[in-house]
C-alpha cells in the first residue's frame, strides 16, 4: 500500500511537462556543445592530411553553416511534440483509471497510474537517442573520412 502512495505520488507530480522540457533542452545543449568541438577536431585533422582531405573539411564547415538554422529549428521543435505525446499518454491514463474506479479494481490503479509514464521516459529516452545517432552522422563521416588510406604519392 505504501509503494502504490509513493507511486501515486511520483505521477502526480509527474503531471507536469515542464521538468521534462528543462531536461530534454538540456541534454540537446549538451550534445550540441560536445559535438561541435569533436567536429572541429576532426576537420584539423582532415586537413592536415592532405589538401584533398583539406578540401572536404572545407566542404563540411561549409554544410554545418548551411544546415545550421534548419536542424537547429527541426530540433527545437522536438520538446513540443514530445509534450503532446506526454499529455496523450497521461490523458489515456487518466480516462483508463476513471474506468478502474468506476468498476472497483483500486489496486490496479497505481500501477497503470505509473505505466504511462515508464512508456514516455522509454519514449524521451529513444527520441533522445535518435537526435545523437542523427547529430553524429557528420562525425561518422568525417572518420570515415581519416580511416581511409592515404594513396601513395610518387612525387
Amino acid at each position: 500500500m505504501a509503494n502504490a502512495v509513493a507511486e501515486d505520488g511520483a505521477v502526480k507530480s509527474a503531471a507536469d511537462f515542464t521538468p521534462f522540457r528543462r531536461r530534454h533542452l538540456s541534454l540537446q545543449q549538451a550534445m550540441e556543445a560536445g559535438i561541435g568541438p569533436l567536429r572541429g577536431r576532426l576537420r584539423a585533422l582532415l586537413a592536415a592530411r592532405s589538401p584533398a582531405m583539406a578540401r572536404l573539411a572545407a566542404v563540411d564547415v561549409v554544410m554545418e553553416q548551411v544546415l545550421a538554422a534548419r536542424e537547429h529549428s527541426l530540433l527545437g521543435a522536438v520538446p513540443a511534440l514530445l509534450e503532446k505525446h506526454f499529455t496523450r499518454l497521461r490523458e489515456a491514463s487518466l480516462d483508463g483509471l476513471n474506468g478502474l474506479e468506476r468498476a472497483g479494481e483500486p489496486d490496479s490503479e497505481a500501477h497503470q497510474a505509473g505505466e504511462w509514464l515508464h512508456v514516455f521516459r522509454k519514449d524521451m529516452k529513444n527520441v533522445l537517442l535518435a537526435e545523437l545517432d542523427f547529430r553524429f552522422q557528420p562525425i561518422e563521416g568525417l572518420l570515415e573520412a581519416l580511416r581511409m588510406r592515404q594513396p601513395e604519392c610518387h612525387e
